[in-house]
């Protein structure tokens, strides 16, 4: 019988923390750490105060080839290929770090407030690349590198930067002058 390490142990521990405060899913913890369900659920009760949200993972490609979650998703994507090809990092400490820089020099959000990139996309997205089933192209005008369907055609591929989208950012500025709205009606109340 393999006699359990205490100091494996706390430092799994302090790992899921740390992939917690970073919004990491349950599903994610279980992938990457070898502690019991239970005590992750206990865990994320803990940090969160609140039980994990149920539902299952993302499993679709198609979200990180839209436009803005593209544009979040190759930012992201680059970082975590410097980081695994030059800093020497691998795993899940190459993405929480590649992750960390991503946020830090990007604050924008959601709806509901939530990063564009949440973690456990951000997550997802690793796995996706790794497995093949994305990967990053160059674009034909501006060179970045761009998340794309490994198997389309990339011939003469153009990011969504070089070539918006005719509706980008139109819902942003809708859902601004919206809020804007509501809180003339609210001052006027």
């Amino acid at each position: 019988m393999a006699q359990k390490s205490l100091v494996n142990e706390a430092q799994e521990t302090r790992l899921v923390i740390e992939l917690i405060e970073m919004g990491a899913r349950l599903q994610v913890l279980e992938s990457e750490t070898s502690l019991s369900r239970e005590r992750l659920i206990k865990l994320y009760k803990e940090i969160r105060r609140e039980s994990p949200p149920k539902g299952l993972l993302p499993f679709s490609t198609e979200w990180f080839t839209t436009w803005l979650p593209n544009i979040h998703g190759s930012l992201f994507a680059n970082i975590h290929r410097y980081m695994t090809g030059h800093a020497g990092l691998s795993g899940i400490q190459a993405t929480m770090q590649a992750y960390r820089l991503y946020r830090e020099h990007h604050h924008e959000a959601d709806a509901d407030g939530e990063p564009v990139l949440a973690f456990t996309r951000a997550w997802t997205l690793v796995r996706f690349m790794d497995s093949g089933m994305l990967n990053l192209t160059p674009c034909t005008q501006c060179g970045g590198h761009f998340v794309t369907h490994t198997y389309d055609l990339h011939n003469s591929f153009v990011c969504g930067m070089c070539h918006m989208p005719s509706r980008a950012g139109k819902t942003r500025r809708a859902r601004a002058a919206g809020i804007a709205a509501e809180a003339a009606l609210q001052d006027a109340a």
